[in-house]
This record gives structure tokens, C-alpha cells and sequence, in this order.
């Protein structure tokens, strides 16, 4: 080993583009620690970090290579910082890439995505304002199923921006740890129609059916406006929109509305909706559909009342035959005995008296 590290400490002061390859071949035979001080007394970077490396100080080689361009090679940085013992060396080497390499940054980030923590990872991006470089990072943690608000509203933002309305689309309903309110507003305002539906889609998540509406209205979206009234359930929300329709003068949409919201509208209230506004040919499929189900329902009641009726009549019946046969297996009534006949005894013989004979008493 002396022979081995006197030999390398030569190389660093008289030959120093000769020590790499000495310390390559020979470094389980090198006194690393003293190796160590003689490269840095002479500036030597690059073979400073090779040693850190060989010596299992992984945080202290990341650290040479972002403090000395020299030192820096990308394959080596990720060795060292996969092998880092500190994430805050993993995020040191994060934000040095963000600088200087910034088109290598995704191949970095790959190799160490299962050591992130992506809420911090997220943080570092929005504080150097690079937040587009890791959009590749970004999809990859979503899909990994990291339902992360962090992750999530990131990914939000920046298919936003790119207005990429599809992309939105299937991040807010395979994803749902977002403020998805505070979304809702803002795409509620955007100049994309498509963006404005998704306005009313997230609207309609949370349960907030009169704004979705009033979105799906305001941009003529008379179909989405009738699926998030029959979605809702709210049989007010399907007059006031019948209501809106008649006053627009939508003939077509009054016809189809009736149809997409048919479990929730009251008949009177149809029949004098088109009977004020000369709708009847409009409404006439409605009242077709409505009067054979209720035809059925009464066909059915009656149905189950004759099955009634003809099962208590069985059960009556039934009742009527059971007492029959239980009469007829009861015995027919004994004659009574001769002596016990009223008005004599045996051959008309007249009866003694019961305690004695005579007539005069005991």
C-alpha cells in the first residue's frame, strides 16, 4: 500500500494526467485518506471525486462535481448521488442540474424517482420557476399512482398553460387530490370552450349542479346542460330548465330535455308549459310515454288485486273443507240406557224411589 500511494502522490505533483489511471487500477491498494488531501492541495477535482467515490463518500463526491465543472460527468454524478446517504445531496444535485444541465435533468431524475419525495421535489421546481423541465418526472409520478395534491395541481398547471384540454381532461378524473374549486374557477374563465366544460365536469363532481348548469347554458351546451340536470336528481333544477328553453324559444332542446329529465318532471307541469306555449306536438312523445307507463301501473295494481281476491276466496274455501272433515271423523251420539229413560225402568216398569221405598221420607 506504501509503495501504491507514494507512487499516486508523485503522479499528483509531477504527472497528473497519469493519476486517473493509477487510481483506477490500484485503489483497494491506496491510502485513500491521505490521497485524498494531496488532491485537493493541488486542485486535482476530477480525481478528488473519483476518490470520494472509491472511498464510499458518495455525498462528498456529489459535492466536488457541482462545485468544480472539471470534476463533473454526468454517468458519475448519478452513480454517486443514487448512492447518496443524504436526500439533501439528492436535491442539491437537482437544483445544480436545473442550472447548468438542464436537458439532462430528466435522465437524472429517472434514475433516482424511487428516493423523491415528490411534494419536495415539486417545491424545488416551482421555486426555480422550471416547473415545464420536469413534466416528463411529473406524468411518470401520477402514473405510478402517487395521488399527490402537490403532484397533481403541478400537473394541472402546466396542461393548463399548454391549454391541452385532453390531457386535463384524464388528469381531473383519474386524479382527485386537488383544490378542484379553485380549478373549477379558473377554467370557468378560460377562452377555450373545451376548458369551460371542464369547468362543468369538476362543477359537477362536487356536487354543485345549478353552477354546472348555468356553465353548460351560458356557452350553449343545451346537451350538457340536460345530462347535469338529470345527473342531479333535483326535479326544480329540470322546470327551470324546461322553463328556459320555452322562454329561448328551443323547440328541440324543450322536446329533448323532456326525454334526458323524464324521472324528474311533474305531467301537469309539462301539460301546461305546452299548452301555453303551443308546444303540444312537442310534448306529445312525453305524454305517449308517460300514459302507457301509467296504464301499465294500473294494469299491474289491478292484476295484483284479482290475485288477492282469488287468494283469500282459496284460503276461505280451503277453511270451509277442513271443518267439513273434521265433522265428519267425530263420532255420531250413543242411545241412552233403558233404566236412565224418564217415566220407568225396565218393560215400563215404574222406577223406585232413589233412597228407599214408601212414600214417606228417609
Amino acid at each position: 500500500m506504501g509503495v501504491f500511494t507514494e507512487l499516486g502522490l508523485m503522479y499528483a505533483a509531477h504527472s497528473p494526467e497519469r493519476l486517473m489511471e493509477h487510481l483506477k487500477l490500484f485503489a483497494k491498494r491506496l491510502n485513500i485518506p491521505r490521497l485524498l488531501r494531496c488532491c485537493e492541495q493541488h486542485g486535482l477535482w476530477r480525481e478528488l471525486a473519483h476518490l470520494y467515490a472509491a472511498y464510499d463518500e458518495h455525498d462528498n463526491a456529489a459535492a466536488v462535481m457541482m462545485a468544480h465543472p472539471s470534476a463533473w460527468e454526468h454517468v458519475a454524478m448519478k452513480d454517486v448521488v443514487v448512492r447518496a446517504g443524504s436526500a439533501d445531496a439528492l436535491y442539491r444535485a437537482i437544483a445544480f442540474y436545473l442550472e447548468q444541465h438542464p436537458d439532462l435533468l430528466h435522465d437524472l431524475m429517472r434514475c433516482c424517482e424511487g428516493r423523491l419525495d415528490h411534494a419536495r421535489a415539486v417545491a424545488l421546481f416551482r421555486k426555480a420557476g422550471q416547473l415545464p423541465l420536469a413534466k416528463a418526472y411529473l406524468l411518470g409520478a401520477q402514473k405510478s399512482g402517487a395521488n399527490l395534491v402537490e403532484v397533481n395541481e403541478a400537473v394541472n398547471d402546466l396542461l393548463l398553460d399548454e391549454e391541452d384540454f385532453a390531457g386535463l381532461r384524464d388528469s381531473i378524473s383519474r386524479h382527485d387530490a386537488f383544490d378542484q374549486v379553485a380549478l373549477a374557477a379558473r377554467l370557468e374563465r378560460h377562452e377555450l370552450l373545451e376548458m369551460r366544460r371542464l369547468a362543468a365536469l369538476v362543477y359537477k363532481r362536487n356536487l354543485r349542479w345549478r353552477k354546472a348548469v348555468e356553465l353548460a347554458k351560458a356557452d350553449g351546451l343545451f346537451k350538457d346542460a340536460a345530462e347535469t340536470v338529470a345527473a342531479s336528481g333535483q326535479p326544480e333544477l329540470a322546470e327551470e330548465l324546461l322553463r328556459w328553453f320555452v322562454a329561448k324559444g328551443e323547440k328541440e332542446c324543450f322536446a329533448a330535455a323532456l326525454y334526458t329529465c323524464y324521472d324528474l318532471l311533474r305531467p301537469d307541469v309539462v301539460l301546461e308549459l305546452a299548452w301555453a306555449h303551443g308546444l303540444e306536438r312537442w310534448a306529445m312523445p312525453f305524454f305517449v310515454t308517460m300514459l302507457k307507463e301509467y296504464t301499465s301501473k294500473v294494469d299491474v295494481l289491478m292484476s295484483e288485486r284479482e290475485e288477492a281476491r282469488d287468494a283469500v276466496e282459496q284460503a276461505h274455501g280451503a277453511h270451509k273443507a277442513a271443518a267439513a272433515a273434521v265433522a265428519a271423523m267425530m263420532p255420531l251420539a250413543l242411545p241412552a240406557a233403558p233404566g236412565s229413560m224418564p217415566g220407568g225402568g225396565a218393560g215400563g216398569a215404574p222406577m223406585p224411589p232413589p233412597y228407599g221405598g214408601g212414600g214417606g221420607g228417609f
